[in-house]
């Protein structure tokens, strides 16, 4: 649950939404998109989760939230500022579906998301359910704005959202901290 709610909080406004619209506009086939970015981010967040529970028996549990901790600061210290926008990717020549895995999962494997979802694999040594969690959570926005088109998308307040969800983190990191610390 946690890895589906940092997911869907963290490509709010983001990138890889922002691409999925591009990419569903010049194709004209959102359903595509749609499926290539469950694709896409199923892989980043299984590479991502794996590395999570690899690393998981080296930390101790107060350091792992603590990493915890630190990998939601630096995803909401990130989304305070405004997403640059993504590469149209004008000159890939693979289709809709091979264009949106690919230039999905670039986007989306060098998110700060992923970092996250690392770290909650860490903390609960459960890769499946993180991987899992972390691609429902991450294609619903992406679905969104594959369905509403680059106009639709960027007219929603994404700057808004997305001090919301920093908000969202920042509280977070600084609780686990707090109780990593053992000072509350």
């Amino acid at each position: 649950m946690a890895a589906l709610l940092a997911a869907a909080l963290g490509q709010i406004g983001d990138r890889p939404a922002r691409l999925a619209a591009i990419l569903a506009d010049r194709h004209a086939r959102s359903g595509t998109v749609i499926v290539a970015s469950l694709v896409a981010l199923a892989a980043a967040s299984g590479i991502a989760a794996t590395l999570g529970a690899l690393l998981a028996p080296r930390l101790t549990p107060e350091a792992r939230a603590l990493f915890v901790a630190l990998a939601l600061a630096l995803q909401g210290a990130g989304m305070l500022f405004a997403a640059k926008a993504p590469d149209r990717l004008e000159r890939w020549r693979l289709g809709a579906f091979g264009t949106s895995l690919a230039g999905l999962f670039i986007l989306a494997f060098g998110d700060g998301v992923q970092f996250v979802i690392l770290a909650l694999a860490a903390r609960a040594g459960e890769p499946l359910f993180a991987t899992i969690g972390a691609t429902i959570g991450g294609v619903v926005p992406l679905a969104a704005a594959a369905t509403l088109g680059e106009a639709g998308w960027q007219a929603l307040p994404q700057q808004l959202f997305r001090r919301i969800a920093a908000a969202a983190f920042l509280g977070a990191a600084a609780w686990l901290a707090l109780i990593a610390l053992r000072l509350i």
